[in-house]
Order: C-alpha cells, then structure tokens, then sequence
C-alpha cells in the first residue's frame, strides 16, 4: 500500500500514533454529521504526524451511528485522507452478519484495514470469539484488527485465541484495551512473528511500547495529536544504544499528557473529549444519546487541566 510517497506493507504501516476520531454533530444537532468539521479534523492530524485515523469506533460513537451514517463517514475519510495516512475503519459489531457486511462495505470504500470491536453482550466463549473472527477474515480480502475491551463488551479475549486467529493471513495486528500488561506481553511473546500489538489505552501507551507494542489507537490524540506521534516516535528512536535520551523525550512527553489522558475518562468517552474539544473550537461537543452532555463540576477540572496544556491559545 502507498500512505504518502511511500509503499509500506500493512505491517510496516501499523506503527505510530492511530487517532480514534471523534465524529462530530452539527452544533445544536446530534441527529445530524458534520462533515465540514470532519474534514478539517483529519487536515489537522495530517499536519500533526498522525499515522492514522480510525473511524467510527467507540469514540466516534458508532454504537449510535446508522448504517447509512456508518459507511458515509467511512467514506468521507478515504476521500479526505486522500492515502497520506491510514484509515482503519470501525466494522465491529455483536452481529457477525453485520460486521461482515460493515467491513466488506468499508474494504469497497477504499479503507487499508478494519478494527473490529470482539462481540459485546453475547459473552461469546473463546471458541465464538475465534469463530466470528474467522467468518470476518473469510468473507473479505481487508486486513483485520480485533479490538480487545472487556470493560466495554464483557469477554476478555485470551493470548491462545488471538495467537489462533494470528495464523489468519488477513488478522494483522490487535488493539488491546485490557489494562493487563501481563497479558500483552504474552500475546507478543505468541503471535510476534505475525501480528502488531497496538496499545488501546493511552495511559498505558508507553509501557506498551516498552514491551514491544508499535503504537496506540488513541483518544487523547484528538486534541494533542503532534505530541501523541511523537512520544511513539521517540521511544521508537530511542530503542538502541545510541539514542537512550530519546527514551527519556517519550517518558517526559507521558507524563506531559496524562492528566488530559485521565480527565478525558472522568466520564464515559466520548463525552469528555468532545467537551474538550468543543472549549477549543475544534468542533461541536454534541454527543447522542444515551450519551449527556458533561457533568459542570467535571466540566470546570477539564478546562482547568486544558488552561494548564496551554490548549486555548
């Protein structure tokens, strides 16, 4: 594939800061996208070093999307990416019949990969979980990525499963959101010779990396994208003896970042971050329901930590 001038393989592409964009509602209008802001959200990560933009995932609340709604923003991001960097779109459903129609419809749109959320409510056993996947990965040429979240489906997926569908040809890489370092070392340990790890929680995005993750799929990107991409980078440079300092620009660029990481998850994401984004102009902060707007005393510790970024410049 060709992200920018340059021909990569789908792995070699797998690595750096993926933004989970935010989709956003006209102002005063949830019912309704805005594609203006859109477009001008994914100029901004394409000035910014992001080396991806991931659509209508949690984040770009796909739970409340239609169908129509899903595959037009899809779309919309192939076209406005214009192949500068890469578009992982969100295809994951608890229905195995509409994530295979929702990742077929994104591979005919033009995307380079499909993240794919593991079922949730069902509580599938690690046999469903492997076969679900497996019906995916048969019915389309797309390069997958499943999406580890137990917090938000119900089921941990284990290393042996993942290490059993990384002998998939189209299962390329895993988002993991676990919080268990533990466990995401044994999955590099297992699946390394086949698929990426990409860290799922910005928090953990360095301890990820140190343990031989490539990147993350990231939220607090939405609004500090240059430094997400480069604290990925630096500790990518740093990794040899001759650029140990770089090490400590990623540790430095951390904990620059962390009190944003954690303010944005003092309510259910999305809802902090596009509040947040709202204060700095970058777009609406409607969400849809069941989502609320943001609590006022959780506004007023958002904006005191976003004064403190100098975000309001």
């Amino acid at each position: 594939m060709k992200i920018g001038k340059e021909e990569k393989t789908i792995q070699e592409a797998l690595k750096g800061s993926f933004v989970a964009l935010v989709t956003p509602f006209e102002n005063g209008n949830s019912k309704k996208v805005d594609f203006k802001a859109f477009k001008t959200l994914i100029e901004f990560h394409a000035k910014n070093g992001t080396a991806g933009i991931v659509p209508c995932g949690t984040t770009g609340e796909s739970a409340t999307l239609t169908h129509e709604e899903h595959e037009e923003v899809v779309k919309k991001t192939v076209e406005f990416t214009d192949h500068r960097m890469l578009v992982i779109a969100g295809t994951g459903s608890n229905n195995t019949t509409e994530a295979v129609r929702l990742t077929k419809s994104a591979e005919k749109a033009g995307a380079d990969a499909s993240l794919l959320i593991c079922p949730y409510y069902n509580k599938p056993t690690q046999d469903g979980l492997y076969l679900h996947f497996k019906a995916i990965a048969e019915e389309s040429n797309l390069p997958l990525i499943p999406y580890n979240i137990a917090s938000r489906t119900g089921v941990n997926m284990e290393p042996e499963t993942i290490a059993h569908l990384a002998e998939l040809p189209t299962i390329v890489g895993i988002k993991e959101a676990s919080g268990n370092l533990d466990q995401m070392s044994q999955i590099i340990r297992l699946c390394k010779e086949n698929i990426v790890l990409l860290s799922g929680d910005d928090s953990l995005t360095l301890p990820v990396l140190a343990i031989g993750g490539t990147g993350v799929i990231s939220v607090v990107a939405n609004i500090m994208p240059k430094e997400t991409a480069e604290m990925v980078a630096a500790f990518e440079q740093g990794d040899n003896l001759h650029n140990l300092l770089r090490v400590e620009t990623a540790r430095r660029i951390h904990y620059k970042l962390l009190p944003l990481i954690k303010m944005l998850f003092i309510e259910t994401n999305p809802t902090p971050v596009k509040t947040a984004m709202g204060m700095m102009g970058m777009c609406s902060p409607e969400v849809r329901l069941p989502l609320a707007p943001m609590k006022e005393q959780n506004k007023i510790k958002l904006k005191s930590v976003l004064e403190e970024l100098e975000l309001f410049k």
